[in-house]
C-alpha cells in the first residue's frame, strides 16, 4: 500500500513533557483522516512536526513513499503540504488577496502585481466552492469566512496534503455544513486531508479512517466504517463516557438575574439586542439557543459591563447593574466563562498559575498593601490546575503553551471556584473533547445543584438540550420563546431560531 503521508516513530519532547511518544501515522492518498485525542494528547504537535514547525527527536516522515526533511514550513510547502491552524493566522488590516499571497506574492516588475493575485485567488474560491470577496479586509469578514481564506492560501501555494486543525471549533453549525462540503469537494479534486478533531459526529460523517492518540501514544488506526462514536470515545479517553448529562430536575428558587426591556448596540451602532427580557432563577440552567450573529455577544457583554447599555436594565440579586465597571459586575456575584478565551479569558503570557487568580489578585491571601503573595498565588493555581485536570507541565507554563482545552478547563476552574451567583458560560466546551465535555457540564449541573444560576450561551443544539432545564430562543435580538427542552426538538428549535412561531395546540397549520 503506498501512502502519501507516513510519520513512523515519531517521538517529540518539550521539557519536562514528552507530547508525542513512538507515534505512526500513514495517510492513504484521496482519503480524510481523521486524528483523534483528548485536549493536550499531542495531536496539535504531531502536525506541527509535519508541518516543519517541530522537529521531532525520534522517527522519519515519508511523503509519497520518499523519506524527506521537513525542517521548516516551506519545505512542507513544497512537498505540497499545507496547514489550516485552529487558531487564524491571518493579517487582520490586509485584505483577503494580500493574506493569502504573502511570501508568495506575484510580481509585474518590481512591484506586486495585485490584479492578478485577485484574480488567481477568484478562480481558486470558485473552483473549490470557497466563497469569499478576494477585496474584503479580514477584519470585515466571519469567522467561516476567514476560515475560508486559510484553506485558499494553502490552496494557492499548491497544497495536495490539507493538515485541519480543529477546523469547527470556532464555527457555526450552519458554517460546520458548508465546511464539511468544502472537504468533500477538495477530495473529489484528488486532495488528501488530515482532520485534527475530536468531534465524533463529523468523524463518523465525513472520514475514512481514524488514528487515535492517548497521553502522547498512539493507540491505533480503525475504518470509521467498522466503528461508532461509543468506541471512539473510550478509544480516546481509555474509559467508558456518558453522552447523555445525569442530572435531578431543577428546584429554581428566585430571580438571580433580571433582564428587561434591553436594547444593545454593536460596534457599528446597530442595534443588536432589542428590548430583551429575560430571567435565570437560583438552581437552574437557562440555556440560550439561536443562530451566531442574533446578539448573543452583545447581550453577554452588557450583562458583564464589557459593553454599554443604551436602554433597558439587567439586576443581579434586584440590584442595578446596568453600565457598571466591570469590576464591580463581577463582585456583585457574576462568573463569566468568555466565548474568546484568547481575547477575554486569559493573559496568554502570563504563567497559567497567574492566569488562575485574574479576577482575586487584588484580594488577600494573593497581595497586601498591593504587594503580591506569589507563594500564595501558585498554592491556589496548583489546587486549581489538579481539581480542573488542567494537563500543564507545570503551574509557571505560559498559557499560551498549553492546548485550547486546557485553557478552557483553567478559565472555568477559576470561574467556579468563585462560586458566583450567577455563573455565564458562553460557549464553554467550544473545541474540548468529550472527556472534558462530560466534566464541564457536570460542574455546571454541580453549581446548579448548589443553587446558583447558570446561563449557558452555546451553539451545540445538543449541549443546549443536554443541559438546559429552560431553552430561551434569541432570534434577531429579542427572546422569541421559551421552551422546556424535555417537551421540544431540534427540529422545533431549529425554526424558533430562524424566526418561526410555534404552533399552539389547538391551532391550524
Amino acid at each position: 500500500m503506498e501512502y502519501v503521508i507516513e510519520m513512523l516513530n515519531i517521538r517529540k519532547e518539550f521539557p519536562g513533557i514528552v507530547a508525542n511518544d513512538n507515534i505512526t501515522l500513514q495517510v492513504k492518498k484521496g482519503e480524510i483522516h481523521a486524528l483523534l485525542g483528548e485536549n493536550g494528547a499531542g495531536k496539535s504537535t504531531l502536525m506541527n512536526v509535519l508541518f516543519g514547525l517541530y522537529q521531532p527527536e525520534k522517527g522519519e516522515i515519508r511523503v509519497k513513499g520518499k523519506k524527506v526533511a521537513i525542517t521548516n514550513p516551506n519545505i512542507a510547502n513544497d512537498l505540497g503540504i499545507g496547514m489550516v491552524h485552529q487558531h487564524f493566522m491571518l493579517v487582520d488590516t490586509f485584505t483577503v488577496t494580500e493574506n493569502i499571497i504573502l511570501g508568495n506574492e506575484p510580481k509585474k516588475g518590481s512591484s506586486i502585481n495585485i490584479r492578478e493575485a485577485e484574480k488567481q485567488v477568484k478562480e481558486i474560491s470558485e473552483r473549490y466552492g470557497l466563497a469569499v470577496d478576494p477585496t474584503a479586509k479580514i477584519s470585515d469578514i466571519s469567522v467561516g469566512a476567514q476560515q475560508r481564506v486559510e484553506i485558499l492560501k494553502t490552496l494557492y501555494r499548491g497544497a495536495e496534503i490539507l493538515i485541519f486543525d480543529e477546523p469547527t471549533a470556532v464555527l457555526t453549525p450552519q458554517e460546520i455544513k458548508e465546511l464539511i462540503q468544502i472537504l468533500k469537494t477538495l477530495i473529489s479534486e484528488g486532495k488528501s486531508i488530515i482532520l485534527i478533531t475530536h468531534k465524533l459526529k463529523e468523524i463518523m460523517e465525513v472520514c475514512d479512517r481514524v488514528t487515535v492518540i492517548r497521553k502522547g501514544e498512539g493507540i491505533g488506526t480503525v475504518n470509521v466504517a467498522d466503528t461508532n462514536p461509543n468506541e471512539l470515545a473510550s478509544l480516546m479517553v481509555g474509559r467508558e463516557v456518558s453522552f447523555i448529562t445525569e442530572k435531578i430536575p431543577a428546584t429554581p428558587k428566585e430571580d438571580v438575574l433580571t433582564i428587561e426591556n434591553l436594547v444593545v448596540k454593536d460596534n457599528r451602532q446597530v442595534q443588536m439586542v432589542n428590548s430583551l427580557n429575560l430571567s435565570v432563577r437560583a438552581g437552574e440552567i437557562v440555556g440560550i439557543a439561536g443562530v451566531d450573529g442574533n446578539g448573543q455577544t452583545e447581550l453577554i457583554e452588557a450583562i458583564t459591563g464589557l459593553r454599554k447599555v443604551e436602554s433597558g436594565s439587567i439586576k443581579i440579586n434586584n440590584k442595578d447593574i446596568t453600565n457598571t465597571h466591570p469590576r464591580k459586575i463581577t463582585e456583585s456575584g457574576i462568573g463569566h466563562i468568555p466565548q474568546d478565551r484568547h481575547k477575554h479569558g486569559l493573559v496568554l503570557d502570563f504563567p497559567i498559575g497567574e492566569n488562575m487568580v485574574l479576577q482575586t489578585y487584588y484580594k488577600p491571601p494573593f497581595s497586601k498593601s498591593g504587594v503580591l503573595n506569589f507563594k500564595a498565588i501558585y498554592d491556589k493555581a496548583k489546587k486549581l490546575i489538579e481539581e480542573f485536570d488542567v494537563r500543564t507541565p507545570s503551574s509557571t507554563t505560559l498559557a499560551r503553551a498549553l492546548s485550547g482545552g486546557n485553557q478552557q478547563k483553567a478559565i472555568i476552574g477559576r470561574e467556579v471556584d468563585r462560586n458566583p451567583d450567577l455563573l455565564i458560560a458562553a460557549q464553554p466546551t467550544r473545541g474540548l473533547d468529550v472527556g472534558a465535555i462530560e466534566f464541564i457540564h457536570s460542574r455546571l449541573i454541580e453549581q446548579r445543584d448548589n443553587g446558583k444560576a447558570v446561563l449557558l450561551i452555546s451553539f451545540e443544539l445538543d449541549e443546549i438540550m443536554n443541559v438546559s432545564d429552560r431553552i430561551a430562543v434569541i432570534y434577531e435580538g429579542e427572546i422569541v420563546d421559551i421552551v422546556d427542552p424535555k417537551e421540544t426538538t431540534e427540529q422545533e428549535l431549529g425554526l424558533l431560531m430562524a424566526g418561526s412561531k410555534r404552533q399552539k395546540a389547538g391551532e391550524k397549520s
